[in-house]
Formats: structure tokens, C-alpha cells, sequence
């Protein structure tokens, strides 16, 4: 099969990706093999890719939100057919054993792995996923639109659990990408007057469209103080701006994996009155299962932008530089 890897990771400018021969991977005992048909593009691909995440792969390939069928599953995967349509996403392995996942809490699990950094994602004709790690995907929404639903949507989801915002309560969405665009329809649907910080003109009339009560530049104020903030922008400048938004006892919650320094909060104004920083890390499989749940309970669509999977290397282009609303999808035209 053929299948991008990060050769040498550095700037997406610089092309570290390279598509490759490689064999079709064999599925473990566990597993299932999936042939990739879409596969979104997350900003933690561009991390992987840039060098931003270490290395625990040499040579891995990217992608985490795939969309593909059942080719095939080793002698102890249970619960699928060949033909089935599954969805492969970021976390792919806890010990089930440890005390964050006797608590429930296996997204804290120390012996985590995650699909696209520790083993080989959808950047690629085939992968591979534990059958225990596979969502079973709806039949009724293409495989471009659900796509990035399975690590932009999921991680927003847990973005807005971990921001506490109360019911009808003023959510402030600060980057406004694959993950916001998602997460702003899941908190509008459940009533939430949601204020979008953002740069870029299409992504603020994206959140206006999707019913956004207002759009505008990352580092201004919103109409009205907040009751909870979610920081998509892996810029940490952002955090004292964000905590300077927030109502007395709100919350900002981070949601990227990456994110640049924070400069030193100041207590009185970004802290004082019981403003909580919380971050989040992964997410659990209830996580995903909750919100694929919601998401077709409420209609939650993914504005998407389809490259073929032979132009990888440009869509992460892409994704850094802005130059598209929504999240962008690779559709695989390499098998």
C-alpha cells in the first residue's frame, strides 16, 4: 500500500511528510484492519508532523479521524464484520488496570496510545485500530462529513464538559476551526449563547452562520462577560485574555494538546473571584460515544473542505496557514 510518513519531522513548508511504500499492516490479535476511506486533518497531525509532539515513532503515519470499512481482524476481535463501516480515532490503547481507568478516567492513563502518533494512522490506504477502540458509525452521513467528528468533535466535547458552563449560560469560543465549529453546534443546540474570538473573516461568518451571537478578533473583548471559555488556538498568549473575559467563577477550559508559553497571569485581574484553568487531555471512549450520541441527535454537521489523500502535505499547508473554514477531509484516492 502507499502511505504518508514523517521522515523528517520540521515546517510543513518544508515537505517532512513523504508518501511511501509500505506493506499493508497485519492486525493484531485484538485488532481490527481497516481500509482507510476518508481520513480528517487535525491540527495535532501538523504538531506530529512539525516536530511540536516528540517523536514515539519514527517515521509514523499521520491521522486520526478515519473513516473506513473492516477488511479484515485478528483471531481475538470480536464485535465487527468484514464490510463494516468504523470509525478509527485519537486514543487506542489504555491498560484498563491502572487507577484512572478504575476511575473512569482512562484518557489519564499512563500507558496510553494514541493512532498517528504511537502507531500508524489513516494517512494511508489501510490501518489498523483494537476492536475495543472502534466506533461503529452511523449509516446515514457520508464518510467526509463524519470524519472529523471522531477527534475534532470528540475533543471539543470534552472541551465543553471540562468547561462547566451552565445551562443557558454565555459559552466564548476562542479559535474557531475544526473542533470550535463543532463544539459551538452541540452548545448552541443545548442552549448556550455562544461569542466566537477568532481570526480570519470566513471562520467569524462561519460562526455567525451556525448562529454564533457574535464574531470577532481573537484578542478583543466579547459583548458580555462569560460563564465559561474554551481555548482552541494552541496560543498561549490567548490565556490571560480569555481569563480576563470570564464572569466571576467561570472557566476556561484548553483544549489542544500543544500550546505555545503562557505569559505570567496577574492575579487580581485574570484570576481572582474563583476563575478556574483547567486543561484537557484526551478523552475517553464514553467521551466519544456521547457525543457521536449528540451529534446525530442534533444535527451536527461538519463544514468540510475534501483533498485527496495524495495531497496530505497540502492540506496540513493549509490548515496552518488558515486558508479554510470548517476542517478538511482526505478522501483516499490512492487505492
Amino acid at each position: 500500500m502507499r502511505a504518508w510518513a514523517v521522515t523528517a519531522p520540521g515546517p510543513v513548508e518544508q515537505d517532512p511528510l513523504r508518501l511511501l511504500e509500505k506493506p499493508v499492516p497485519v492486525p493484531g490479535d485484538d485488532e481490527l484492519l481497516v481500509h482507510v476511506r476518508a481520513c480528517g486533518v487535525c491540527r495535532t497531525d501538523l504538531h506530529v508532523t512539525e516536530g511540536d509532539l516528540p517523536v514515539h515513532r519514527p517515521g509514523v503515519t499521520p491521522g486520526h479521524e478515519v473513516v473506513g470499512v473492516v477488511a479484515g481482524f485478528g483471531p481475538a476481535a470480536s464485535g465487527f464484520a468484514p464490510g463494516d463501516r468504523v470509525g478509527v480515532a485519537w486514543l487506542r490503547h489504555t491498560d484498563g488496570v491502572c487507577a484512572y481507568c478504575r476511575r473512569g478516567a482512562e484518557n489519564l492513563c499512563p500507558a496510553s496510545r494514541y493512532t498517528g502518533w504511537d502507531a500508524d494512522g489513516g494517512y494511508a490506504e489501510y490501518t489498523t485500530v483494537p476492536a475495543a477502540f472502534a466506533y461503529r458509525l452511523p449509516g446515514e452521513v457520508d464518510d467526509v462529513a463524519l470524519a472529523p467528528l471522531l477527534c475534532a468533535g470528540i475533543i471539543g466535547y470534552r472541551a465543553l464538559r471540562r468547561a462547566s458552563l451552565p445551562p443557558g449560560g454565555r459559552l466564548g469560543l476562542y479559535g474557531f476551526g475544526g473542533s470550535a465549529h463543532l463544539c459551538a453546534q452541540v452548545a448552541l443546540a443545548e442552549g448556550a449563547t455562544v461569542h466566537v474570538m477568532t481570526r480570519g473573516a470566513a471562520a467569524q461568518r462561519l460562526a455567525l452562520e451556525l448562529g454564533a451571537a457574535s464574531a470577532g478578533d481573537a484578542y478583543g473583548l466579547p459583548p458580555e462577560p462569560l460563564d465559561a471559555a474554551i481555548l482552541f488556538a494552541p496560543v498561549g498568549d490567548l490565556v490571560p485574555v480569555a481569563l480576563r473575559a470570564l464572569d466571576r467563577g467561570g472557566v476556561l477550559s484548553v483544549a489542544g494538546i500543544h500550546l505555545s508559553d503562557v505569559p505570567p497571569l496577574h492575579y487580581a485581574t485574570d484570576l481572582f473571584y474563583e476563575k478556574e484553568l483547567r486543561s484537557v487531555t484526551s478523552n475517553t471512549r464514553e467521551d466519544g460515544r456521547e457525543f457521536l450520541a449528540r451529534a446525530a441527535r442534533y444535527g451536527v454537521r461538519a463544514t468540510t473542505h475534501a483533498y485527496p489523500l495524495s495531497q496530505a502535505q497540502q492540506a496540513l499547508k493549509d490548515l496552518k496557514a488558515g486558508r479554510f473554514d470548517g476542517a478538511a477531509v482526505l478522501v483516499n484516492d490512492l487505492s
